[in-house]
């Protein structure tokens, strides 16, 4: 029996019969529901004469779900993304369901993303109010130390811009000069060698911090979801489906007493083959858009 279950109409208009009004599911057909996965493995791994004989279905559901969770990290295509316009505050909210960033861009007039590189030397501490003496301020009802809303590395961060930070001062010392540049390279140093404008991520407040280049300018940040935030996101790619019951069933093994030590070898090498496979599969690769790109090899190098 075929898996379609809804003609052409229902598909291309969706439940409300209207055209293109954002409750059609384009492309749902290469996902498998959660729901799906926890049958199909209880069906295929779970009775008499199987690998499990006898398992609670909310292990299941518990094992199936952490693994939707390790396999977006680096498996599934997970990667979501948020464009707002930098406002006065040069800042940008980090997403509910954040886990870890893939980059951030703005776009110039033609729609292309410039890549924002991140400030590494830079961050938001806990400012520490002092007296004129530089002694720490405490409050005098339960005794703690005081602290600013904004700490000054925060200030001056916002108030500086990328191109300033990325100078380097000239000098006329020839001396100065030996001494500082001996056996060191020269040129510019590529992760500085940009007027993309810098960010850095503060977790604690879960904000992100631009400096005074980006005000104004349209920003996107893309980032990895854990797949868990909605039931509409715990789904799992067809080509992934298999590498995800040997997750399952690896994981239900490992965690119980008294099973064979080589069933656990086992499936923990048909889980790291068949997470293998899903990644050769999901990464997309066309020997047509390689070839393209490998045509420029012809091209002849002058000197």
């Amino acid at each position: 029996m075929g898996l379609i279950n809804q003609t052409d109409e229902q598909y291309y208009l969706g439940p409300d019969g209207v055209w293109d009004s954002w409750d059609e599911k384009y492309g749902s057909y290469q996902f498998t529901s959660i729901k799906d996965i926890i049958n199909n493995f209880i069906i295929s791994y779970v009775g008499e004469s199987k690998i499990i004989s006898k398992i609670k279905r909310t292990d299941v559901a518990f094992h199936a779900q952490r693994g939707i969770q390790e396999f977006s990290f680096d498996v599934l295509p997970s990667v979501k993304s948020q464009e707002i316009e930098v406002g006065p505050a040069l800042n940008f909210i980090l997403p509910k369901d954040y886990v870890n960033y893939v980059k951030m861009v703005w776009v110039d007039g033609n729609g292309i993303e410039r890549i924002i590189y991140p400030a590494i030397k830079t961050s938001n501490p806990l400012p520490i109010l002092q007296d004129n003496n530089h002694e720490y301020l405490f409050d005098e009802q339960n005794q703690e130390i005081i602290t600013a809303d904004e700490s000054e590395t925060k200030k001056r961060y916002n108030a500086s811009s990328g191109s300033k930070n990325n100078r380097i001062d000239n000098t006329i010392d020839g001396d100065v000069v030996a001494l500082n540049h001996y056996g060191r390279r020269y040129g510019l140093n590529p992760e500085n060698a940009q007027t993309n404008g810098t960010f850095y991520i503060d977790p604690l407040s879960g904000i992100v911090y631009f400096d005074s280049n980006m005000a104004g300018r349209v920003v996107t940040l893309k980032y990895i979801s854990d797949g868990l935030g909605s039931d509409e996101e715990m789904v799992v790619h067809k080509f992934a489906e298999e590498a995800l019951y040997k997750y399952i069933a690896y994981a239900i093994l490992s965690t119980r007493a008294n099973t064979p030590e080589y069933m656990v070898a086992r499936f923990r090498k048909e889980m790291s083959a068949a997470k293998r496979n899903a990644k050769l599969r999901l990464s997309n690769i066309k020997i047509e858009e390689i070839t393209q790109v490998m045509r420029g090899k012809s091209k002849q190098i002058k000197h």
